[in-house]
């Protein structure tokens, strides 16, 4: 039985590169510490990695109630530390009187000095306060570099892990029931759209499947997938709960708060 049958086609680069730090792992007999990883490849690295005795996994992105981690693979002579993590957090400090930052500004802004989405975790904002999380070894570049957001001028500030602003995901669940699992159905269920409608959202590019961007309608949306639909908010397919008499799929979702 092949591992790949457990993972869609566009994972399979992703489920190579996790075997090929646990191989690392275990011919070296030292420790791996990746970027920063999404929800989706964290549980693909706990599935490959399962109850391995070899070789032991642990995941932090600055918090418990962090998003994006970094995984720290290593054999069992080692106790894993947080500062094993090698993780830096910082307070963006700017004229919050005359200009507003979003999400998606401190994301271009990286983006613009040339940082790798790997190597920063979670960006989190709450009112006019606005943190992120990046990885040591590239937190000297970004210091130097990272000066603008848009048009307004910043400076970034070292804080401490316990004074990172506590972000909470909490989805508000509900029932449906769809035809098929495909990405067009499940996003025209959730979002309460008609499927001609999802279905060019997905086609544009504004649509992600596991913090991914995809154009393909006809992709098969699994139990634990998260979705995003850029102007309609981020959702979760909580449950599949089997058919119903007239070979329906039962589905259970969250729509975030």
């Amino acid at each position: 039985m092949s591992i790949y049958q457990h993972y869609r086609p566009e994972e399979h680069e992703f489920v190579d590169r996790v075997l090929n730090w646990k191989t690392e792992v275990v011919e070296r007999y030292s420790p791996k510490l990746t970027d920063f990883l999404d929800p989706r490849e964290q549980e693909i690295v706990k599935t490959i990695l399962g109850n391995d005795t070899e070789v032991r996994l642990s995941l932090w992105g600055g918090s418990s109630f962090s998003e994006r981690k970094r995984a720290f693979l290593y054999p069992e002579y080692i106790d894993a530390k947080e500062e094993d993590f090698q993780i830096v957090c910082y307070d963006i400090n700017y004229p919050a009187k005359f200009a507003a930052i979003e999400h998606r500004d401190v994301l271009g802004a990286l983006m613009n000095i040339g940082v790798k989405r790997g190597k920063y975790g979670d960006i989190l904002i709450d009112g006019d306060k606005v943190q992120f999380i990046c990885a040591k070894e590239i937190a000297g570049f970004i210091e130097l570099n990272l000066t603008k957001i848009g048009r307004t001028g910043v400076k970034l500030a070292d804080i401490q892990e316990n004074q990172l602003i506590e972000i909470k995901t909490e989805y508000n669940e509900k029932s449906g029931t769809v035809s098929s699992l495909r990405l067009d159905v499940v996003v025209a269920e959730v979002y309460n759209l008609s499927r001609a409608k999802a279905s060019p959202l997905i086609q544009q590019g504004r649509v992600k499947l596991n913090h991914k961007i995809t154009d393909q309608v006809s992709v098969e949306v699994m139990e634990g997938d998260e979705l995003s639909v850029r102007g309609f908010g981020r959702s979760k397919l909580i449950a599949i709960e089997g058919t119903t008499k007239k070979e329906k799929w039962r589905i259970r979702y969250g729509l975030l708060k």
